[in-house]
Formats: C-alpha cells, sequence, structure tokens
C-alpha cells in the first residue's frame, strides 16, 4: 500500500505523528497475533488490548531506547512532551511514555521507514515474550 502524499512528517503535530502511530502500532500487535493462531474475535482482542495499552507501550519504549538514533529520539521526545488530557487508568510519566512511542511508529510509518517499523517493533514483541 502507498503512503498518501503527505506534508513532511517532521512538521506534523506530536499529536498526530500519535494519532498514526497508534493505528500502526495496533495493527503490528494484532497481526502478530493472529500469525499465532485464529481464536475467537473477543480472545483475540483481549490479547492485543494486553499489548497497546499505555503501560505495555511504556514498557516497550524502554526496550527499544538503546537502539534508537538521535532523530528517533527526538520524536519521542516531541510526542512525549506534549500536552494531552492524560486517563486516570495510567499515569502521567506511562501515558506520556506511551504517546512518544506512538509518535515515533506514526513518524516513521509516514517517512516511508517500515522497515525499520518492523525492527523495532520486533525489538518490543521480544522482549514481552522473553
Amino acid at each position: 500500500m502507498e503512503i498518501a502524499n503527505i506534508q513532511d512528517p517532521r512538521e506534523l503535530s506530536p499529536l498526530v505523528l500519535a494519532y498514526v502511530g497508534d493505528a500502526v502500532y495496533e495493527l503490528l500487535v494484532r497481526t502478530h497475533i493472529l500469525e499465532t493462531g485464529n481464536a475467537p474475535v473477543q480472545k483475540l482482542h483481549s490479547r492485543t488490548v494486553a499489548h497497546v495499552c499505555a503501560a505495555a507501550q511504556a514498557e516497550g519504549f524502554h526496550r527499544i531506547e538503546p537502539a534508537l538514533t538521535g532523530e528517533e529520539l527526538s520524536i519521542f521526545r516531541r510526542g512525549r512532551n506534549t500536552h494531552n488530557n492524560i486517563p486516570k487508568n495510567a499515569s502521567p510519566a506511562v501515558y506520556r511514555a506511551a504517546t512518544g512511542l506512538e509518535a515515533l511508529f506514526g513518524y516513521l510509518y509516514l517517512k516511508g521507514e517500515r522497515g525499520r517499523v518492523e525492527e523495532l517493533f520486533r525489538m518490543i514483541w521480544n522482549g514481552a515474550e522473553g
């Protein structure tokens, strides 16, 4: 699938990057879960939710942080530092880290770096499984 002709992702707000990154990340999780075997939709959904919640995403960031480039860390920080409504079920630090991770995934996706998106996701997933 071709990415639409969108302006330079560096010029998009961190919340827009996180908006896209949330969808990218969830699709990666759903696809990976489905690869492990077919199951009723409710079971697939429960497995997905466990991996796309703020706590799991914040933990995922800590797994990949040492492997990130300076540019990637900068995008993460932009997402993390944005002002956002924090839900009651997550601490501010956890929710901000999750938003930063989503911004990073959105940025890389919109930049066309699918291989890097998949590489970082594998690092997160393998750490979660190990």
